[in-house]
């Protein structure tokens, strides 16, 4: 994957991100990142007991 795919795939995830920011960062940091977003279950929200 190209770094313009990941910084793609980062901004669909992560709407706050940058692409210009992004750009910054070397191509193993980003797929890392990327990696850490996709782990990340947003379809199901976490209960939490108060």
């Amino acid at each position: 994957m190209s770094k313009r795919e990941i910084i793609d795939f980062i901004c669909q995830i992560n709407r706050t991100a940058k692409p210009e920011f992004l750009a910054r960062f070397p191509i193993d940091d980003l797929s890392k990142y990327l990696d850490s977003l996709m782990e990340i279950d947003v379809t199901e929200p976490q209960l939490v007991e108060c």
